[in-house]
């Protein structure tokens, strides 16, 4: 129903399988508290879309996989249509299966890829979602994790340490990952610099959501054009980043990038995001902490 869009779409899956690039937020609320003797908090609650185990995956997988042989045109020297000869549909037929073989041996390595950056978890297998939860259940942290189905997770994280080493969030066992939602890096002045590259969908810092937003724009215009041509429905939806990331500190807050700047609160200078679609500037922040 959405050819255009899945042709589209499959180099995409592709390109997302071998870059672990797959996650985002849906709806969330974060937040930060770091105090100046390195001691912090941070909590994350809300979605985590997961590409590899959506719909949109799994369509897009299956592009074309049993498509017929179709014939295509035959053009004389004049570049005029003609009846096909037996012979030109037999060419076009023997391109056909070659390149229907090339399509299948690469399905088969994106999904061995994508098995690979799912920590061996086969996201064909339809226990797959509650065996990735298990996996985030089971690490310290993850206070909850509920799959609730197409891709999408609504979980529970909380963690407390003391900033002896750089954090990041979200990681997983097994898991080659590379596009986190927030980073602290500790430098060696006692500073701390905070990006959060996941929570902006069309930041520099977060390759899924460019990618994704592309798709969007994709899936808008072929859902389009099918509803001119036959009346129906959009396609499947890309879910949308909307959440708020703050970040609570004693320290002393050299640099950010909020509109409104620091605010006075309960547990000292208050920094505050709200991140939707148009968002353009994924969240930073740098913090002094005491010596």
């Amino acid at each position: 129903m959405f050819k255009r869009f899945w042709r589209a779409a499959v180099p995409v899956i592709a390109c997302l399988a071998l870059t672990g690039c797959f996650l985002q937020p849906g709806k969330f609320d974060s937040a930060l508290d770091l105090r100046k003797d390195g001691t912090f908090t941070f909590t994350y609650k809300g979605q985590i879309y997961m590409l590899a185990l959506s719909k949109m995956a799994e369509e897009a997988g299956k592009a074309d996989a049993a498509a017929p042989f179709v014939g295509r045109p035959c053009l004389d020297e004049d570049q005029n249509e003609h009846p096909c000869t037996k012979a030109e549909l037999a060419e076009q037929q023997s391109k056909w299966r070659e390149e229907r073989q090339q399509k299948l041996q690469q399905d088969q390595q994106n999904r061995q890829a994508m098995r690979a950056m799912l920590g061996g978890i086969d996201p064909n297998d339809p226990r797959a979602a509650e065996q990735l939860a298990e996996h985030m259940r089971r690490q310290a942290g993850w206070r909850s994790v509920t799959y609730l189905g197409d891709g999408m997770f609504d979980v529970d994280f909380s963690v407390t340490s003391r900033l002896t080493h750089d954090f990041a969030f979200p990681t997983l066992e097994q898991f080659p990952m590379n596009d986190f939602f927030v980073l602290l890096t500790r430098r060696q002045d006692g500073s701390v610099r905070i990006d959060a590259p996941g929570y902006s969908p069309q930041g520099g810092g977060n390759p899924m959501g460019a990618i994704m937003a592309g798709m969007t724009g994709d899936l808008a215009t072929t859902g389009a054009a099918d509803e001119g041509d036959k009346g129906e429905a959009k396609g499947p939806p890309v879910p949308a980043i909307d959440g708020t990331f703050r970040i609570v500190t004693d320290g002393q807050i050299l640099a950010n990038n909020t509109d409104e700047g620091p605010r006075a609160g309960p547990g000292g200078q208050v920094l505050q995001w709200t991140v939707n679609q148009r968002t353009s500037a994924a969240p930073t922040a740098l913090v002094k902490l005491a010596p």
